[in-house]
């Protein structure tokens, strides 16, 4: 992969991971989830979890592509 290909793969990811979040908190929104409530939903989220270590691995190869 490429740095043009991890820029790519990196904004997708981010995209929907901010995608993600916002739906949580318009879901919790509608069932007036209490702020602390919501913040453990998405603290403890699966998927978000496995994007965050995603976007930390592509930035890692990102920062490898720059230093050669």
């Amino acid at each position: 992969m490429d740095q043009k290909d991890l820029k790519l793969t990196k904004k997708l990811i981010s995209s929907y991971k901010k995608r993600l979040e916002k739906e949580i908190f318009e879901r919790s929104m509608k069932l007036r989830m209490p702020q602390n409530k919501f913040d453990e939903i998405i603290h403890n989220n699966n998927e978000l979890i496995n994007l965050k270590k995603a976007l930390e691995q592509l930035e890692e190869e990102s920062e490898l592509y720059r230093k050669f």
